[in-house]
C-alpha cells in the first residue's frame, strides 16, 4: 500500500476511497486526467467498478496494491478510477466498447483510451499473472505500452473505428415501428421459450433476478392463452428465488445474482435497486395468488430496506458489500457448529439445519449458504415433530429459530455499507414501496408509504437545484454531481406514483417539473432521449440507453413518465415526445425480449392512459379517500 494517499482520498465515493491507499497514481474521472495524458503523450487506463463488487476487490488486492504492477501502470498510463454508480454515463459508454471488443462485459471493467478518451482496448477482470485461461495484468499492460509506442497509427485507427461503433450502438433506436400488440405477444412468446421451467427465471448461470421482465409479465403482458401463462412464469421464478440462497433467509432482501442456475449460491452483494424492484412484484404476486411464502419474503424485503438500508433523514443507502472478514459471503454463511452455538435447544438446532440446508460440507468453502427447503421436506418434517401438524405452532417455532439466528449473525463483523445516496435508486425505492403498499397488510403498507414519503422529500430537497435533478443526494447536496436522464425519469415516475397514493399535489408538481426537464434537456429532436444534457461535459459519444440492464431502461422510464404526464395535463407535446421515444423499439424488443420490458410498459401506458374518476367532497374529508 502507498505511504501517502493518492488523489482519491478526498472523494465522496466510498469505492474511490477504497483505492486511496493504492500505490497506483489514480485520478478521478475528469479533464485533469486527460490533460495529463496529453501532456505526457500516454494512453489513459480507465478502471470501472463499484464498492459492493467482489471481483473488484479481488483485482484491487491482487493488482492495484502490487507495487510492481502499480509501477508499470504509473509509468505507462494516466490511471483513472471510476465508480460506476456515481458515473453510470461513463460506465455505459465504455461498456459498449468492452462488449464490442470482447463479446462480454462486467465489473471490474478495464478500458484503455487515447488521451481524447477514444477506447482501443478493453476487458473485465485480469489476474495478476497468467491463470484461469486469462493473461496476467502485468503482461497485458507491458504489451499495451509497447503497442502504443511502436504502432501508434494502428492504435489511433482502431480507436476511431471502435468509437464510431460505440456511437452507433449508443444511438439506441434505429428506424422502424414502435411497439404494438404484436410486439408484446412476440415478447411473451420469446420469454416463454427462454424460461427455465425447472428452476425459474430465464436462461442459465449466472442468473440475475429478472425484476423488470417479471413486473411486465405481472402487470402488462397480454393473455395469449398459451402455456405457461405469464403468471405461471412469474410464480415459478419468485418461488425459486425466495427458497434459494439468493434470498437472505434470515434478514430479508436479495443478493445481486446467483452463480448457478438453481439460485443457490449468490454473489452476496445486496443492492438497493434489486430489492426496490423485486418488492412490488413479490407483494402483488403474493396478494393475487394468496401465497404466504411470497408474502413472507415481501415483508422480509421491506424489513431489510427499512431496518438496514434506510439512513437517518429517510434516504436509502446504495448497497452492502459481498465481503466481510476478507471472505466473500462470510457474514451470510454458516457451519453446523455455528448453528449449534446460536441455538440453545437440540430440537431447534435440528430444525435450523434441516430447514436451511446446513451441512458439514457446505457449498462455499465448507460453509453453507442458507436455503429454504420447505415444510414438506422429510428432514424438516422430522425436525418439526408434532409441530408439523399445527400451522400456528410451526410458524411460531420457525420464526423463533430465524430470529435467534439473525440476532446471532448481527454480532459478526458486517459487510461494508456503501452509504452513497443515488437519486435514481431512491426513486425506484419510493415507487416500489408505494406500489407494494397497495398489496401488503395494513401495518406494513403504512410503514412502506411513510418511508416512501420521507425518502422522496429528503432526496428532492438535496438533489433538486431549481433547474436539474442531480444524480447524488448526500447530506448538504453535491453541486458537482452530474444530472442524468435516469434520475429525472425515475424520480418523476416515483412522484406520480406517490401523488396517486396520497393525493398530495406537491408530488404531482415535482413529476410535471421533471417532465419539462426531460423535454428541455434530454429529448432528441430526431426522437428518443439522451442520457446526458448537451450543456454538460461531453463524453466521447453522447449516448442513449434503451434496453433494460441492472436498472429498467431510462429511455422507457422517460417515455412512460411523459405518457402519464401528458394524460394528467392533456398536453399533446409530451405525448408526442413519448411516442417518438418508442419509434423503432419493436425491432429492438424483438431482438432482446428479456431487456425490453420497460419499453413495453411505456407503450402500454400510451395505449391505455389512466382513467379519470371524480370524487366530490372536501379534500381533507376521510370519506373522499380510497
Amino acid at each position: 500500500m502507498a505511504q501517502h494517499p493518492n488523489r482519491l482520498a478526498g472523494s465522496a465515493s466510498p469505492y474511490l476511497r477504497q483505492h486511496a491507499g493504492n500505490p497506483v497514481d489514480w485520478y478521478p474521472w475528469g479533464e485533469e486526467a486527460f490533460a495529463a495524458a496529453r501532456a505526457r503523450d500516454v494512453p489513459v487506463l480507465v478502471s470501472v467498478g463499484y464498492s459492493a463488487c467482489h471481483w473488484c476487490h479481488v483485482m484491487a488486492h491482487e493488482s492495484f496494491e502490487d507495487p510492481l504492477i502499480a509501477a508499470v501502470m504509473n509509468e505507462g498510463f494516466v490511471n483513472v478510477k471510476v465508480d460506476r454508480e456515481e458515473r453510470p454515463d461513463v460506465d455505459a459508454v465504455y461498456m459498449h466498447a468492452v462488449q464490442a471488443l470482447t463479446g462480454a462485459g462486467g465489473w471490474p471493467m478495464t478500458v484503455v483510451t487515447t488521451p481524447e478518451g477514444e477506447p482501443w482496448f478493453g476487458g473485465t477482470y485480469f489476474p495478476p499473472d497468467d491463470r484461469f485461461g486469462r493473461p496476467g495484468f502485468r503482461r497485458v499492460l507491458e504489451a499495451l505500452v509497447q503497442t502504443w509506442r511502436e504502432r501508434r497509427n494502428e492504435v489511433e485507427r482502431s480507436a476511431v473505428e471502435i468509437t464510431a461503433h460505440v456511437a452507433r450502438l449508443a444511438e439506441g433506436l434505429g428506424d422502424g415501428d414502435p411497439p404494438s400488440a404484436a410486439t408484446a405477444l412476440a415478447a411473451l412468446a420469446a420469454l416463454r421459450a427462454q424460461e427455465d421451467r425447472h428452476h425459474g427465471g430465464f436462461g442459465g448461470a449466472p442468473k440475475f433476478p429478472p425484476h423488470t421482465a417479471l413486473r411486465w409479465l405481472l402487470e402488462d403482458a397480454p393473455d395469449d392463452g398459451a402455456e405457461p401463462s405469464a403468471d405461471a412464469m412469474v410464480l415459478r421464478a419468485l418461488r425459486a428465488m425466495v427458497d434459494g440462497g439468493i434470498f437472505d433467509q434470515l434478514g430479508g432482501g436479495f443478493a445481486r445474482y446467483a452463480v448457478d442456475a438453481t439460485w443457490t449460491v449468490p454473489h452476496f452483494e445486496k443492492m438497493l435497486y434489486d430489492n426496490a424492484l423485486l418488492l412490488p412484484v413479490l407483494a402483488r404476486a403474493a396478494a393475487r395468488h394468496r401465497d404466504e411464502r411470497l408474502l413472507e419474503a415481501a415483508r422480509g424485503t421491506l424489513d431489510w430496506l427499512l431496518r438496514d438500508l434506510q439512513q437517518d433523514g429517510g434516504a436509502f443507502a446504495s448497497a452492502y458489500d459481498a465481503d466481510s472478514e476478507g471472505e466473500e459471503g462470510r457474514f451470510y454463511t454458516w457451519t453446523p457448529a455455528e448453528i449449534d452455538t446460536a441455538l440453545p435447544g437440540g430440537d431447534d438446532r435440528a430444525l435450523a439445519r434441516a430447514l436451511y440446508g446446513v451441512q458439514e460440507v457446505g457449498q462455499l468453502e465448507g460453509r453453507s449458504v442458507l436455503v429454504h427447503r420447505g415444510f414438506d421436506h422429510p428432514a424438516v418434517r422430522a425436525a418439526l415433530g408434532d409441530d408439523a401438524a399445527e400451522p400456528e405452532r410451526q410458524e411460531a417455532r420457525v420464526r423463533r429459530v430465524r430470529e435467534a439466528l439473525r440476532v446471532a449473525r448481527e454480532r459478526r463483523p458486517w459487510p461494508a455499507l456503501d452509504d452513497k445516496i443515488v437519486t435514481s435508486w431512491n426513486a425506484l425505492a419510493v415507487r416500489g414501496l408505494v406500489d407494494a403498499a397497495a398489496h401488503l397488510p395494513e401495518a406494513d403498507a403504512t410503514r412502506a408509504r411513510e418511508a416512501a414519503v420521507r425518502a422522496a422529500d429528503v432526496v428532492w430537497e438535496r438533489a433538486w437545484d431549481g433547474e436539474r435533478l442531480r444524480h447524488l443526494a448526500p447530506p448538504g447536496g453535491d453541486e458537482g454531481a452530474v444530472a442524468l436522464l435516469e434520475d429525472a425519469a425515475t424520480f418523476g415516475l416515483a412522484a406520480l406514483t406517490l401523488h396517486r397514493a396520497t393525493g398530495d399535489d406537491r408530488h404531482l408538481e415535482r413529476a410535471l417539473e421533471l417532465a419539462a426537464v426531460i423535454e428541455r434537456d434530454f429529448a432528441d429532436p430526431d426522437g428518443g432521449f439522451f442520457t446526458r444534457r448537451a450543456r454538460d461535459e461531453q463524453l466521447v459519444v453522447r449516448a442513449k440507453s434503451v434496453l433494460d440492464g441492472p436498472l429498467p431502461s431510462e429511455h422507457g422510464a422517460a417515455s412512460e413518465l411523459l405518457a402519464w404526464a401528458a394524460a394528467w395535463c392533456d398536453h399533446a407535446p409530451w405525448r408526442a415526445l413519448a411516442e417518438a421515444g418508442l419509434e423503432g423499439a419493436a425491432a429492438l424488443v424483438g431482438r432482446h425480449p428479456t431487456a425490453g420490458a420497460a419499453m413495453l410498459s411505456a407503450w402500454a401506458r400510451l395505449e391505455a392512459p389512466p382513467r379519470e374518476v371524480v370524487v366530490a367532497g372536501q379534500r381533507d374529508d376521510p370519506a373522499t379517500h380510497a
